[in-house]
C-alpha cells in the first residue's frame, strides 16, 4: 500500500480524497495555487505545497510543478480527482516515467477513450450498443452532407475531442447541415486545438444514463448500476440520481453486465463511467469517462461502498474488495450540484462567503470545501458544493432533499440553490418524467414568464 498520496486537484474532490487517505492510514499531500492558499483542502491535508499562481495553466495543469511536488514530498502516488489532468494520457505517462503510481487507468486506456471516434469503434467491437453515425471523422462539407443524408435528419455534429457541450451543433434538416458543420469545427478548433468532427443521429427525447464500472486491471470487472443524469443545462449536469426512475431490474442487469464485460476484456483498471443516451428501451453509447465522476456519491449511497478507497486499493495492486454478487442496490440517492452562480443568467458569482451552514441529519451528505469567511475565487469552476441525500425509496429521497435544502445556508455569494427549490415542486421531477431537454425547456418558460 502507498505511504503518501499527492492529490492533484482542489476543492471538494481534493477533500474527498484526503478523507479516504486518512481512513486508510495514508499521508496526504495537497497542492495549491496562490489563490487557494487558504482553501480547506490545504488546511486538511498532512502537507501542502504551492505549485504556482492562480491561473490553472500555471498551477493545477502545470505538470512539472506537480511532479516536483511529488519529489519534494516523497509521495509515491498521485490521485487526479476529476477535471484538470485526470484524463490526460500524456500526464499519466510522465507520472509513470518518474516511478510514481497514477491512481486511475493506464495512459493507453485514457488515450483510447479520449478520442470519441476511437472510443465508439472500440465499444462497438466489444458489443456495447452505439448511436448510428459516421465511421470516423468527417473531413469536409460534402462528406458531411452525404453522411447526414444517409443517417437521416436530425443529426448532431460533434467534436472528436469534445466535452462540456463545446463543438456540438444540431442540424434538424439538410438546410442546417452546412452551418452546423462549419460552426462545430470552428468551436472545436478554438476549444481543443483539433477541428475534427463526426456526425451522429440525434435522438429526440432521450435520457442520459451512465453505468459505473470498476476494473482490477487484470481482466476482472464489475458494474455498480446506473446514474440518471438527464437534468442538464447546456450539456452540463445539474442533478443526478441513482437508480434511474426509467429502468427496471432486468434492463439494469443487462446493460450493466454488457459494460462490465467490455471493460474486463480490455483489462481496464480503476473507476470508469460508460455514458449512454437511452430512448424507447434502447441504449446508445456516447462516451466513456476514465476517471471518478462528480456524481460518484449517489452510487456510493445505494451500494454502501467507498469508490475512492477502491481506486487506491486497485492502483496499489490489490484485488477488488467486492464481487458482482455482493453489490446489492439499496434505496435511492440524489445529488444536486450547487454552483456559485447568479440566477437566472447562471453567471459565475465569486466572492466572500459570509455565513455557511451545512445541512445534516439521517441520509444527508454534504461534499464541499466551503467555510464561513472563505472567498470563492474567480479562476476555477463555479461548483462549490454537492448535496447528496439517501432514502429508502425515491419519494423519501426527494423529501429529504427538500428538507436539507431548507437547512442549507450560503450567504455572501449567489448560488443555484433556488433552482432546486423550484424544481422539487415540479410534477415531472416528482414523478421522474424528464429527459435531457426538460430543464432547458423549463428554464426558457421561466424566463418568458
Amino acid at each position: 500500500m502507498f505511504n503518501k498520496i499527492l492529490i492533484a486537484n482542489r476543492g471538494e474532490i481534493a477533500l474527498r480524497v484526503i478523507r479516504a487517505c486518512r481512513e486508510m492510514g495514508i499521508a496526504s499531500v495537497a497542492v495549491h495555487s496562490t489563490a487557494d492558499s487558504d482553501a480547506m483542502h490545504v488546511r486538511m491535508a498532512d502537507e501542502a505545497i504551492c505549485i504556482g499562481p492562480a491561473t490553472s495553466s500555471q498551477s493545477y495543469l502545470h505538470v512539472p510543478a506537480i511532479i516536483s511536488a511529488c519529489e519534494i514530498s516523497g509521495a509515491d502516488a498521485i490521485h487526479p480527482g476529476y477535471g484538470f489532468l485526470s484524463e490526460n494520457a500524456a500526464f499519466v505517462q510522465v507520472v509513470e516515467d518518474h516511478g510514481i503510481t497514477f491512481i486511475g487507468p493506464s495512459a493507453e486506456h485514457i488515450r483510447l477513450m479520449g478520442d470519441k471516434i476511437t472510443a465508439k469503434e472500440t465499444m462497438k467491437a466489444l458489443g456495447v450498443p452505439c448511436v448510428p453515425g459516421s465511421d470516423g471523422g468527417v473531413p469536409d462539407l460534402e462528406t458531411a452532407r452525404t453522411v447526414a443524408g444517409e443517417i437521416g435528419y436530425p443529426v448532431i455534429v460533434k467534436a472528436t475531442a469534445g466535452g462540456g457541450g463545446r463543438g456540438m451543433k444540431l442540424a434538424r434538416s439538410a438546410a442546417e447541415i452546412d452551418s452546423a458543420f462549419r460552426t462545430a469545427r470552428t468551436e472545436a478548433k478554438a476549444a481543443f486545438g483539433n477541428d475534427e468532427v463526426y456526425i451522429e443521429k440525434y435522438l429526440g427525447a432521450p435520457r442520459h444514463i451512465e453505468i459505473q464500472v470498476f476494473g482490477d486491471g487484470k481482466g476482472r470487472a464489475v458494474h455498480l448500476a446506473e446514474r440518471d443524469c438527464s437534468l442538464q443545462r447546456r450539456h452540463q449536469k445539474v442533478l443526478e440520481e441513482a437508480p434511474s426512475p426509467a429502468l427496471d431490474a432486468e434492463i439494469r442487469a443487462r446493460i450493466g453486465q454488457t459494460c462490465a464485460e467490455a471493460v474486463a476484456r480490455i483489462g481496464y483498471r480503476g473507476a470508469g463511467t460508460i455514458e449512454f443516451l437511452y430512448e424507447n428501451g434502447e441504449f446508445y453509447f456516447i462516451e466513456m469517462n476514465t476517471r471518478l465522476q462528480v456524481e460518484h456519491p449517489v452510487t456510493e449511497g445505494i451500494f454502501g461502498v467507498d469508490l475512492v478507497r477502491e481506486q487506491i486499493r486497485v492502483a496499489a495492486g490489490q484485488p477488488l474488495s467486492f464481487t458482482q454478487e455482493e453489490l446489492v442496490l439499496n434505496g435511492h440517492s440524489i445529488e444536486v450540484r450547487i454552483n456559485a452562480e447568479r440566477l437566472p443568467q447562471f453567471t459565475p458569482c465569486p466572492g466572500l462567503v459570509q455565513t455557511y451552514h451545512a445541512p445534516g441529519g439521517l441520509g444527508v451528505r454534504m461534499d464541499s470545501a466551503l467555510y464561513s469567511g472563505y472567498r470563492v475565487p474567480p479562476y476555477y469552476d463555479s461548483l462549490i458544493a454537492k448535496l447528496i441525500v439517501q432514502g429508502r425509496d425515491r419519494p423519501e429521497a426527494l423529501a429529504r432533499l427538500n428538507r436539507a435544502l431548507g437547512e442549507l445556508i450560503i450567504d455572501g455569494v449567489d448560488s443555484s440553490v433556488p433552482l432546486f427549490h423550484a424544481l422539487l415542486s415540479e410534477p415531472d421531477i416528482q414523478t421522474g418524467n424528464y429527459n435531457i431537454h426538460w430543464l432547458e425547456s423549463y428554464l426558457s418558460r421561466e424566463i418568458e414568464d
